[in-house]
């Protein structure tokens, strides 16, 4: 298993042995923990939908930073703020469905330098067109396999 975990794109997460629901996240070289909050886990990382909202927020600022820099515009500084929440689908006028709970992620962002109006637009719509919010909202397939125990052993 240990050489799969260099592979680009290959994220390897397993229980890490703190508390019940403790977790080790492996992307490439980094090393990272999520955790249920106490009292269910041991608060020893991120909830998983914290995560999820880790990627977001850091996809989209790097999606701002980069438009800017081609554009040669003064950003000084990008932060992104997210919630996410689950809402009764009659309380979310952008959402389709008319009934029962969805996933609602609200994203604010703050766009630091001497931007005019046209310019902090332009930045925000890009926000917009950012890998991971494409992703989420243009819905995503996911395969699960089980792999024997002898297989990963060997890995």
């Amino acid at each position: 298993m240990e050489q799969q975990q260099s592979e680009r794109g290959l994220v390897v997460v397993s229980e890490s042995g703190v508390g019940r629901y403790g977790q080790q996240v492996r992307a490439g070289r980094h090393e990272l923990a999520a955790d249920e909050p106490g009292p269910v886990g041991a608060d020893s990382g991120p909830n998983p939908y914290d995560l999820l909202l880790a990627a977001l927020g850091s996809c989209t600022s790097m999606t701002v930073r980069m438009y800017a820099e081609r554009k040669g515009w003064p950003l000084a500084k990008v932060t992104v703020a997210l919630r996410h929440e689950r809402v009764h689908a009659e309380d979310c006028a952008e959402c389709e469905s008319g009934h029962g709970l969805v996933d609602r992620i609200t994203r604010e962002i703050r766009l630091d330098g001497a931007l005019d109006a046209e310019q902090r637009r332009r930045l925000l719509d890009i926000a917009e067109k950012c890998p991971v919010h494409r992703t989420l909202t243009a819905g995503v397939v996911v395969s699960t396999t089980e792999v024997p125990p002898e297989a990963a052993a060997r890995g």
